[in-house]
Protein backbone atom coordinates (compact mmCIF):
# COMPACT_ATOMS: atom_id res chain seq x y z
CA UNK A 1 0.00 0.00 0.00
CA UNK A 2 1.35 3.42 -0.94
CA UNK A 3 2.05 5.97 1.62
CA UNK A 4 0.57 9.37 0.51
CA UNK A 5 1.84 12.57 1.93
CA UNK A 6 -0.34 15.73 2.52
CA UNK A 7 0.16 17.52 -0.88
CA UNK A 8 -0.39 14.15 -2.94
CA UNK A 9 -4.16 13.38 -1.33
CA UNK A 10 -5.72 14.74 -4.55
CA UNK A 11 -4.07 12.34 -6.45
CA UNK A 12 -4.72 9.29 -3.41
CA UNK A 13 -8.76 10.30 -3.71
CA UNK A 14 -8.45 10.02 -7.89
CA UNK A 15 -6.51 6.84 -8.05
CA UNK A 16 -9.02 5.76 -5.70
CA UNK A 17 -12.21 6.79 -7.29
CA UNK A 18 -10.48 4.90 -10.91
CA UNK A 19 -9.82 1.67 -8.66
CA UNK A 20 -13.52 1.79 -7.38
CA UNK A 21 -14.66 2.00 -10.88
CA UNK A 22 -12.50 -0.78 -12.15
CA UNK A 23 -13.52 -3.01 -9.70
CA UNK A 24 -17.10 -2.45 -9.88
CA UNK A 25 -17.89 -1.69 -13.45
CA UNK A 26 -18.81 -4.02 -16.36
CA UNK A 27 -15.85 -4.41 -18.90
CA UNK A 28 -18.19 -4.27 -21.88
CA UNK A 29 -19.60 -0.99 -20.52
CA UNK A 30 -18.55 1.80 -22.82
CA UNK A 31 -20.14 4.63 -20.95
CA UNK A 32 -18.28 3.52 -17.86
CA UNK A 33 -14.73 2.29 -19.81
CA UNK A 34 -15.01 5.96 -21.10
CA UNK A 35 -15.31 7.59 -18.02
CA UNK A 36 -12.28 6.03 -16.53
CA UNK A 37 -10.21 7.02 -19.52
CA UNK A 38 -11.19 10.66 -18.45
CA UNK A 39 -10.49 10.37 -15.06
CA UNK A 40 -6.75 8.57 -15.90
CA UNK A 41 -6.25 11.78 -18.05
CA UNK A 42 -7.41 13.67 -14.96
CA UNK A 43 -4.82 12.06 -13.06
CA UNK A 44 -1.98 12.47 -15.42
CA UNK A 45 -2.76 16.01 -15.45
CA UNK A 46 -3.06 16.23 -11.49
CA UNK A 47 0.50 14.94 -11.29
CA UNK A 48 2.31 16.67 -13.87
CA UNK A 49 0.72 20.07 -12.30
CA UNK A 50 1.97 18.91 -8.63
CA UNK A 51 5.19 17.89 -9.39
CA UNK A 52 6.30 20.43 -11.56
CA UNK A 53 5.46 23.07 -9.10
CA UNK A 54 6.66 21.46 -5.75
CA UNK A 55 8.00 24.08 -3.00
CA UNK A 56 11.39 23.55 -1.11
CA UNK A 57 9.35 21.69 1.62
CA UNK A 58 7.52 19.74 -0.41
CA UNK A 59 11.13 18.70 -2.36
CA UNK A 60 12.16 18.00 1.52
CA UNK A 61 8.94 15.81 2.25
CA UNK A 62 9.64 13.46 -0.80
CA UNK A 63 12.89 13.25 -0.22
CA UNK A 64 12.15 11.47 3.06
CA UNK A 65 9.50 9.82 2.10
CA UNK A 66 9.19 6.09 3.68
CA UNK A 67 9.12 4.39 0.45
CA UNK A 68 11.65 6.17 -1.00
CA UNK A 69 14.83 3.90 -2.20
CA UNK A 70 17.69 4.08 0.21
CA UNK A 71 21.66 2.73 -0.94
CA UNK A 72 20.99 -0.72 -0.46
CA UNK A 73 17.77 -0.82 -2.48
CA UNK A 74 20.00 1.16 -5.56
CA UNK A 75 23.25 -1.03 -5.23
CA UNK A 76 20.87 -4.06 -5.62
CA UNK A 77 19.80 -2.76 -9.24
CA UNK A 78 22.76 -0.90 -10.42
CA UNK A 79 25.23 -3.63 -9.71
CA UNK A 80 24.63 -7.21 -9.37
CA UNK A 81 27.86 -9.07 -7.96
CA UNK A 82 28.33 -6.29 -5.09
CA UNK A 83 30.47 -7.45 -2.11
CA UNK A 84 29.99 -5.29 1.01
CA UNK A 85 32.66 -4.63 3.48
CA UNK A 86 32.29 -4.27 6.94
CA UNK A 87 34.44 -2.57 9.82
CA UNK A 88 37.20 0.35 10.29
CA UNK A 89 39.90 -1.74 11.80
CA UNK A 90 39.28 0.30 14.80
CA UNK A 91 36.58 0.30 16.69
CA UNK A 92 33.63 -1.62 15.14
CA UNK A 93 30.94 -1.63 12.29
CA UNK A 94 28.76 0.86 11.47
CA UNK A 95 25.57 -0.14 9.63
CA UNK A 96 24.51 3.35 9.00
CA UNK A 97 27.40 3.46 5.91
CA UNK A 98 27.14 0.80 3.33
CA UNK A 99 30.28 -0.30 1.40
CA UNK A 100 31.78 -2.86 -1.12
CA UNK A 101 32.86 -3.37 -4.54
CA UNK A 102 30.72 -4.25 -7.52
CA UNK A 103 30.57 -3.62 -11.26
CA UNK A 104 27.69 -1.25 -12.91
CA UNK A 105 27.72 -2.78 -16.16
CA UNK A 106 31.59 -3.51 -16.76
CA UNK A 107 33.10 -1.03 -14.94
CA UNK A 108 34.00 -2.09 -11.18
CA UNK A 109 33.27 0.68 -8.83
CA UNK A 110 33.84 1.27 -5.07
CA UNK A 111 30.21 2.02 -4.02
CA UNK A 112 29.76 3.42 -0.29
CA UNK A 113 26.12 5.24 0.74
CA UNK A 114 24.35 5.88 3.80
CA UNK A 115 21.98 3.25 4.64
CA UNK A 116 18.56 4.57 6.76
CA UNK A 117 16.82 1.26 7.02
CA UNK A 118 13.24 0.45 6.44
CA UNK A 119 10.92 -0.55 9.66
CA UNK A 120 11.50 0.00 13.24
CA UNK A 121 13.89 -2.59 14.06
CA UNK A 122 16.12 -2.04 11.01
CA UNK A 123 15.91 1.64 11.32
CA UNK A 124 17.48 1.55 14.97
CA UNK A 125 20.06 -0.90 13.92
CA UNK A 126 21.06 1.49 11.33
CA UNK A 127 21.16 4.53 13.50
CA UNK A 128 18.30 5.99 11.17
CA UNK A 129 21.05 6.66 8.63
CA UNK A 130 23.31 8.91 10.95
CA UNK A 131 26.86 7.78 10.91
CA UNK A 132 28.95 7.31 14.28
CA UNK A 133 32.94 8.23 13.97
CA UNK A 134 33.73 4.44 12.81
CA UNK A 135 31.21 4.71 9.88
CA UNK A 136 33.37 7.42 8.01
CA UNK A 137 36.42 5.25 8.80
CA UNK A 138 35.47 2.89 7.52
CA UNK A 139 34.23 4.61 4.36
CA UNK A 140 37.89 6.44 4.29
CA UNK A 141 39.33 2.93 4.49
CA UNK A 142 37.34 1.50 1.34
CA UNK A 143 38.46 4.46 -0.53
CA UNK A 144 41.90 3.99 0.39
CA UNK A 145 41.47 -0.06 -1.01
CA UNK A 146 39.96 1.92 -4.10
CA UNK A 147 42.25 4.16 -4.60
CA UNK A 148 45.43 1.28 -4.16
CA UNK A 149 43.55 -1.06 -6.78
CA UNK A 150 42.68 2.13 -9.12
CA UNK A 151 38.75 1.28 -8.87
CA UNK A 152 36.75 4.71 -9.32
CA UNK A 153 34.58 5.48 -6.16
CA UNK A 154 30.53 6.30 -6.10
CA UNK A 155 29.12 7.60 -3.04
CA UNK A 156 25.46 7.81 -2.53
CA UNK A 157 24.14 10.05 0.09
CA UNK A 158 21.32 9.77 2.19
CA UNK A 159 21.75 10.67 5.71
CA UNK A 160 19.93 13.66 8.22
CA UNK A 161 23.51 14.40 9.74
CA UNK A 162 26.09 12.56 11.89
CA UNK A 163 24.89 11.27 14.74
CA UNK A 164 25.60 13.94 17.65
CA UNK A 165 25.44 11.27 20.66
CA UNK A 166 28.11 11.62 23.31
CA UNK A 167 29.69 8.40 22.30
CA UNK A 168 30.39 9.38 18.69
CA UNK A 169 32.19 12.74 20.11
CA UNK A 170 33.80 11.19 22.38
CA UNK A 171 35.07 8.71 19.80
CA UNK A 172 36.20 11.57 17.20
CA UNK A 173 33.12 12.49 15.33
CA UNK A 174 34.36 15.84 13.83
CA UNK A 175 37.86 14.47 13.98
CA UNK A 176 36.78 11.75 11.58
CA UNK A 177 34.43 14.00 9.25
CA UNK A 178 37.57 16.17 8.80
CA UNK A 179 39.74 13.34 8.17
CA UNK A 180 37.10 12.40 5.35
CA UNK A 181 37.50 15.93 3.95
CA UNK A 182 40.95 16.24 3.76
CA UNK A 183 41.55 12.31 2.14
CA UNK A 184 39.02 12.45 -0.25
CA UNK A 185 40.77 15.98 -1.42
CA UNK A 186 43.51 14.15 -2.50
CA UNK A 187 42.53 10.41 -3.57
CA UNK A 188 43.76 9.49 -7.23
CA UNK A 189 41.08 7.48 -8.74
CA UNK A 190 37.94 9.76 -9.86
CA UNK A 191 35.26 10.25 -7.31
CA UNK A 192 31.61 10.32 -8.41
CA UNK A 193 28.92 11.24 -5.14
CA UNK A 194 25.00 11.07 -5.73
CA UNK A 195 22.45 12.50 -3.49
CA UNK A 196 19.86 10.09 -3.59
CA UNK A 197 17.37 11.86 -0.83
CA UNK A 198 19.02 13.66 2.03
CA UNK A 199 22.11 15.38 2.28
CA UNK A 200 22.40 16.87 5.67
CA UNK A 201 25.41 18.79 6.99
CA UNK A 202 29.18 17.42 7.43
CA UNK A 203 27.48 13.75 8.09
CA UNK A 204 26.29 14.53 4.19
CA UNK A 205 30.22 15.81 3.01
CA UNK A 206 31.86 13.58 4.54
CA UNK A 207 31.08 11.34 1.85
CA UNK A 208 30.54 13.58 -0.99
CA UNK A 209 34.13 15.66 -1.58
CA UNK A 210 34.03 14.11 -5.27
CA UNK A 211 35.00 15.39 -8.79
CA UNK A 212 31.44 14.98 -10.06
CA UNK A 213 28.41 15.62 -8.03
CA UNK A 214 24.42 14.80 -8.85
CA UNK A 215 21.19 15.27 -7.15
CA UNK A 216 18.58 13.04 -7.79
CA UNK A 217 15.63 15.41 -8.44
CA UNK A 218 13.33 15.16 -5.81
CA UNK A 219 16.50 15.13 -3.20
CA UNK A 220 17.54 18.16 -0.77
CA UNK A 221 21.40 19.34 0.15
CA UNK A 222 21.98 21.39 2.91
CA UNK A 223 24.20 22.28 5.84
CA UNK A 224 21.51 22.24 8.11
CA UNK A 225 17.54 20.58 7.97
CA UNK A 226 14.55 23.00 7.86
CA UNK A 227 13.53 21.95 11.07
CA UNK A 228 16.69 23.07 13.08
CA UNK A 229 17.13 26.13 11.21
CA UNK A 230 13.58 27.16 12.08
CA UNK A 231 14.24 25.95 15.68
CA UNK A 232 16.97 28.79 15.68
CA UNK A 233 15.56 31.31 14.23
CA UNK A 234 12.49 31.45 15.24
CA UNK A 235 11.80 29.46 18.39
CA UNK A 236 12.20 32.58 20.48
CA UNK A 237 9.26 33.52 19.16
CA UNK A 238 6.82 30.52 20.13
CA UNK A 239 5.91 27.38 18.64
CA UNK A 240 6.96 26.57 15.59
CA UNK A 241 5.48 24.22 12.86
CA UNK A 242 5.14 23.60 9.12
CA UNK A 243 5.02 27.49 8.10
CA UNK A 244 8.22 27.63 9.48
CA UNK A 245 9.72 24.50 8.05
CA UNK A 246 8.44 25.97 4.78
CA UNK A 247 10.15 29.14 5.48
CA UNK A 248 13.55 27.92 6.10
CA UNK A 249 13.46 25.29 3.05
CA UNK A 250 12.91 28.57 0.89
CA UNK A 251 15.55 30.30 2.18
CA UNK A 252 17.87 27.52 2.42
CA UNK A 253 17.91 27.06 -1.14
CA UNK A 254 18.22 23.25 -0.44
CA UNK A 255 16.82 21.68 -3.48
CA UNK A 256 18.94 20.86 -6.88
CA UNK A 257 17.91 23.46 -8.86
CA UNK A 258 19.05 26.11 -6.47
CA UNK A 259 22.17 24.33 -6.31
CA UNK A 260 22.86 24.10 -9.51
CA UNK A 261 22.48 27.46 -10.26
CA UNK A 262 24.55 28.14 -7.14
CA UNK A 263 27.27 25.49 -9.14
CA UNK A 264 27.43 23.62 -6.05
CA UNK A 265 26.89 20.35 -8.60
CA UNK A 266 27.01 19.15 -12.04
CA UNK A 267 23.98 17.97 -12.84
CA UNK A 268 19.91 17.08 -11.62
CA UNK A 269 18.99 13.24 -12.26
CA UNK A 270 15.83 12.93 -13.31
CA UNK A 271 13.26 10.79 -11.50
CA UNK A 272 10.19 8.81 -12.56
CA UNK A 273 7.08 11.67 -12.69
CA UNK A 274 5.83 11.04 -8.62
CA UNK A 275 9.61 10.54 -7.34
CA UNK A 276 11.70 7.91 -7.56
CA UNK A 277 9.71 5.38 -4.72
CA UNK A 278 7.03 4.95 -7.29
CA UNK A 279 9.64 3.37 -9.70
CA UNK A 280 12.93 2.16 -8.00
CA UNK A 281 13.97 0.65 -11.36
CA UNK A 282 14.08 3.61 -13.66
CA UNK A 283 15.53 5.93 -11.00
CA UNK A 284 18.29 3.06 -10.96
CA UNK A 285 18.95 3.39 -14.57
CA UNK A 286 18.84 7.37 -14.54
CA UNK A 287 21.67 7.27 -12.01
CA UNK A 288 23.64 4.27 -13.57
CA UNK A 289 23.47 6.54 -17.12
CA UNK A 290 24.61 9.91 -15.03
CA UNK A 291 27.57 7.72 -13.30
CA UNK A 292 28.74 5.53 -16.33
CA UNK A 293 28.78 9.23 -18.31
CA UNK A 294 30.96 11.15 -15.46
CA UNK A 295 33.32 7.98 -15.90
CA UNK A 296 33.73 7.67 -19.31
CA UNK A 297 34.84 11.78 -19.11
CA UNK A 298 36.88 11.20 -15.88
CA UNK A 299 38.97 8.19 -16.25
CA UNK A 300 40.69 10.22 -19.29
CA UNK A 301 42.04 12.67 -16.93
CA UNK A 302 45.63 12.41 -15.59
CA UNK A 303 45.12 11.83 -11.86
CA UNK A 304 47.49 14.95 -10.54
CA UNK A 305 45.33 17.28 -12.81
CA UNK A 306 42.12 15.27 -11.51
CA UNK A 307 43.24 15.99 -7.67
CA UNK A 308 44.13 19.57 -8.78
CA UNK A 309 41.15 20.26 -10.17
CA UNK A 310 38.85 18.47 -7.57
CA UNK A 311 40.39 20.80 -4.90
CA UNK A 312 39.95 24.03 -7.21
CA UNK A 313 36.45 22.82 -7.54
CA UNK A 314 35.54 22.90 -3.33
CA UNK A 315 37.63 25.98 -2.84
CA UNK A 316 36.11 28.08 -5.49
CA UNK A 317 32.20 27.17 -3.13
CA UNK A 318 30.92 30.31 -1.48
CA UNK A 319 31.81 33.56 -1.70
CA UNK A 320 34.07 35.39 0.82
CA UNK A 321 35.78 38.49 1.67
CA UNK A 322 39.24 39.35 2.84
CA UNK A 323 39.80 42.22 5.11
Amino acid sequence: MRYFLDFEKPIEELETNIEELKRFSDPKDTGINSEIRKLEKKLRDLRSDIFSNLTPWQKAMIARHPDRPYSLDYISLLSKDFIELHGDRRFSDDPSIVGGFGKIEDVTFLIIGHQKGRGTKERIYRNFGQPHPEGYRKALRLMKLAERFKVPILTLIDTPGAFPGIGAEERGQAEAIAVNLMEMSRLRTPIISVVIAEGGSGGALALGVADRLYMLEHSIYSVISPEGCAAILWKKNGEIGPAEYARAAEALKITPKDLLNFEIIDDIIPEPECGAHWDYETAASNISEAVLDAYEELKTKNLSKLVDERYKRFRKIGVYETA
